[in-house]
């Protein structure tokens, strides 16, 4: 089954619902909602909106005024029901299109600064020079607030306007200010290389409308005619995204199977989705990485291959999010983003709040390079006049030397090889 843009989709939150409390659980229960308003509430409603309007101390915008009370019923329902400006309409086709003006720069929020992931190939911020590690400090002279994620959003712009932002990199000395041009850019939300001789690692930093074959464009690009001995798909910092790329993308490591499902009061909201043949990866075995910050979407994927023991979940537990978003379109070109249903994995487990529990739970210890070398007992290498070692000639898909520095990763990598290697046949 297929899921239109207006249709149901999970939303890209990065808020956490409150659960209840003790308190909450022994408290009366209260009588059941009723979907009916009264006159005399309605009456109280035009009443107090009348108040502020003439008495409030400054003049108060009556449209204005009335888009605060929609939003504050939003409000009431939970994190991430919202009503959305024509605007903010737009910032949402760009983030599940993924086409937007910008610099084509992906970035992190990481120990409070404005990291560089990737530049993407041939865009503004690729031929300026940007590069992976950068810390973005300033936009247009403006600091980077650390603790504003939406000021991120100040990079995109309009196709042809200009830009400037001051970047602190390793190795030099003073900030370096660098000016661009934005220009339309298609997101890549699918990353793919090699980690090592026949294991492969796909980054997903979101769910988008053309993530699916975008994975498999680049599956195919990059093991056309070689050996894949497993496969790691991270999920990092994926915030979520498009249910229907998240149902696309978990059917292309299944053969069979049910997906995912979703309950709600409507009946668009009660739907199930299953796997068809046919395995992207043909069965090579798989770890999914996973941290706090991978919600929804993300969750769905993870649960689903956890669920049909498809894939070892290595992490930390996720963000928790379960529940699914309706976009409703008004006449005004704004729009109400509503929580209309739950969604279950297939062993029927809601996440909502609690999130996906890894496989392999890593713990908060993490050694630098010189720390791990620095630890090693003295060996055969350490010896003066040691002989040279005879290596076999070695190819581009070699070890990542990612592995080095990144510890969930190297602790993914470790679990997969051994997964690899119970499958593999003694002849390989």
């Amino acid at each position: 089954m297929s899921l239109s843009r207006l249709s149901i989709c999970l939303a890209l939150a990065l808020a956490a619902p409150a659960g209840r409390t003790a308190e909450d659980a022994a408290a009366p229960s209260s009588p059941p909602p009723t979907t009916e308003v009264s006159a005399e509430d309605i009456r109280a409603f035009v009443s107090v909106f009348r108040a502020i309007q003439e008495a409030y101390v400054e003049p108060v915008d009556g449209k204005r005024l009335m888009q605060s009370a929609i939003r504050g019923m939003l409000n009431e329902l939970d994190p991430h029901s919202a009503y959305l400006e024509p605007e903010q309409m737009q910032q949402w086709d760009e983030d599940i299109s993924g086409l937007y003006g910008g610099l084509g720069v992906e970035v992190i929020f990481m120990n409070g600064a404005l990291r560089v992931i990737a530049a993407i190939d041939d865009s503004p911020a690729q031929r300026a020079g940007i590069r992976a590690g950068d810390v973005i400090t300033a936009i247009n002279g403006v600091a980077v607030d650390a603790h504003d994620f939406d000021s991120a959003d100040r990079l995109r712009g309009n196709p042809g306007s200009r830009v400037t932002v001051t970047i602190d990199r390793d190795g030099e000395a003073n900030p370096l200010e660098i000016k661009l041009v934005r220009e339309e850019i298609r997101a890549q939300s699918v990353r793919a290389r090699w980690l090592d001789s026949g294991y492969v690692v796909i980054r997903l930093s979101q769910f988008q409308e053309s993530t699916p074959q975008e994975l498999r464009d680049r599956w195919r690009k990059l093991t056309s005619g070689k050996p894949v001995y497993g496969v790691v798909l991270d999920l990092r910092n994926n915030p979520g995204g498009v249910l229907a790329a998240a149902v696309e993308v978990t059917d292309s490591f299944l053969e069979s199977g049910q997906i995912v499902s979703t309950r709600g009061r409507i009946p668009d909201g009660d739907l199930s989705f299953d796997a068809k043949p046919g395995d992207l990866t043909q069965g090579a075995p798989m770890v999914v990485l996973i941290d706090q910050g991978s919600a929804s979407a993300a969750e769905i994927v993870a649960g689903a291959l956890q669920d049909h023991r498809r894939a070892i979940v290595v992490g930390y537990p996720s963000f928790g999010k379960g529940s699914v978003q309706n976009l409703l379109p008004l006449e005004s070109g704004a729009a109400v983003k509503l929580t209309t249903a739950r969604y279950y994995t297939p062993n029927k487990r809601s996440i909502q709040a609690h999130g996906i529990d890894p496989d392999l739970l890593l713990g908060d210890v993490q050694l630098a390079p010189a720390d791990r070398s620095a630890a090693l007992i003295e060996t055969e290498a350490s010896l003066a006049g040691h002989l040279e070692a005879e290596l076999a000639p070695t190819d581009a898909t070699d070890r990542d030397p990612e592995l080095d520095s990144d510890y969930a990763l190297s602790q993914a990598m470790a679990a997969l090889k051994a997964l690899a290697f119970q499958k593999r046949a003694p002849t390989e």
